[in-house]
């Protein structure tokens, strides 16, 4: 399979070095090989040594394409190096300190993700779910990988809200199997003690009072198909004990009944609460979050996650009324979505969306009159708490890592703008508007931009 990518080249690399890796990846079937002036989709970086610029240029690649980087620095990389180019957003890093025969180790993973990326902009996964950061990008590709490329049982892990029961869906919109069968729910924080052993195994007639008739528990009814343990915390010791019997073995019988049943269904548990400190604490048992937590996902909160609020805004509309597709917002509707803060998540920010297409009149924008009168903020915007724990946490990083306060300074300025311009839809007028800058200075800031990509 052929596969189109860019190509870039980071750092001092001699003419005659580039015309030899192009001549490699070219011979080992991949494509294009241009260095377009804003790269995406997939791409190769090549770096001659990794050093602080060239992982400033893996960042800035990285945010809009999945990045393959090689190195050929001919001196072994200390282990610090390596996960900085992967800190920097690189999917993965080749050393190449003398040039290979062939490429094949390229093509293998740009394959792999080309199939990731096909899948990932698939109608399955856009009628699913929707976000453009790289914080939800990241976590896409990890689902999609798991999701296609294995069956072992998966963990989902999220705050409340967060949509971990659409990503339990994704991951069974997007199995492999042949022959896929249901996708079956079982609330765990519903499942009373007295019922358990019905929900979870079935039972036969008269297996106990009021067992009028056979009934097919939740292993009978994921045959083949998934199994989605929600809220898989709040699950008893000993219906744990039961569940890792049935997840080893594949075997269970119903209540009332002597015979053995099989299963072949994939396990997904979410939960919003942390098992490890659970196994720690002996509520929850160890072999069994070692059995259901082979494969994991954790999926971040919305305030991890802003610049997706907006695009998970206009998704929402879309679900709620086909005539909502595409339908603008008033600036201040826009402000009003990005700076209230959402304690219950995506969830949250769905409902706020709800109230208020159901008080939009139908015709024209979205309007400040659509937003209830209880939730208006009184004269300006309500701005959450600023600087967030996120981004302390990142300035304290850089100190950490010795960065001086003018390469922070820059870095902060250099972000904003790159945020403002996607915010405003590539529109640098109203990316200085929000940034309280001259548009003089955007367009400085956008020819600069040119010019270094």
């Amino acid at each position: 399979m052929s596969i189109s990518t860019w190509l870039r080249f980071v750092g001092p690399v001699s003419p005659a070095q580039r015309s030899q890796i192009a001549a490699l990846v070219r011979d080992a079937g991949v494509d294009g090989l241009d260095d377009p002036p804003a790269p995406s989709g997939l791409g190769i970086a090549v770096l001659a040594r990794a050093d602080a610029q060239s992982l400033d240029e893996v960042r800035a690649l990285s945010r809009h394409a999945t990045v393959l980087a090689i190195c050929l620095a001919p001196e072994p990389m200390a282990p610090a190096a390596m996960w900085a180019v992967l800190d920097a957003g690189a999917a993965d890093l080749l050393r190449w300190p003398t040039l290979p025969q062939g490429a094949h180790e390229v093509t293998c993973r740009l394959q792999r993700w080309h199939t990731v990326a096909t899948l990932a902009d698939s109608t399955p996964v856009r009628e699913a779910v929707a976000g453009h950061s790289p914080a939800w990008r990241a976590l896409l590709r990890n689902v999609v990988e798991l999701a296609h490329f294995t069956e072992g049982p998966v963990l989902i892990t999220g705050e409340t809200g967060t949509g971990k029961e659409q990503v339990a869906r994704l991951v069974h919109a997007l199995d492999a199997r042949a022959g896929l069968g249901e996708f079956v729910i079982l609330d765990c924080t519903t499942v009373s003690p007295e019922l358990s052993g019905s929900e979870f195994f079935g039972h036969e007639r008269g297996a106990f009072t009021g067992a009028t008739g056979p009934r097919d528990g939740a292993f009978a009814l994921a045959h083949r198909g998934t199994l989605f343990l929600d809220e898989v915390g709040e699950l008893s010791l000993p219906l744990q004990a039961q569940l890792l019997r049935v997840v080893q073995e594949r075997q269970y019988k119903r209540l009332g009944s002597n015979a053995w049943q099989r299963s072949e269904f994939r396990l997904v548990c979410a939960t919003h609460r942390d098992l490890e400190a659970a196994v720690a604490a002996g509520q929850f048992r160890a072999d069994l979050y070692h059995r259901i937590a082979a494969l994991r996902c954790t999926l971040p909160p919305l305030r991890e996650r802003r610049d997706d609020i907006l695009p998970l805004a206009r998704f929402f509309l879309a679900q709620l009324d086909a005539r909502a597709e595409g339908l603008a917002m008033d600036d201040a509707v826009r402000d009003y979505l990005l700076s209230r803060p959402y304690p219950g998540n995506v969830r949250e920010l769905r409902q706020t969306v709800a109230r208020l297409w159901h008080r939009h009149g139908g015709g024209g924008v979205l309007t400040v009159g659509n937003v209830p009168p209880h939730e208006r903020p009184t004269g300006a915007i309500d701005s959450p708490a600023w600087p967030d724990p996120g981004f302390a946490g990142a300035i304290r990083r850089a100190v950490e890592l010795g960065i001086a306060l003018k390469e922070i300074g820059d870095t902060a300025a250099q972000l904003a703008k790159e945020a403002a311009f996607e915010l405003e839809d590539q529109d640098p007028q109203r990316a200085a508007r929000r940034l309280g800058v001259t548009p003089r200075t955007m367009q400085y800031w956008l020819a600069e931009r040119r010019v270094s990509h």
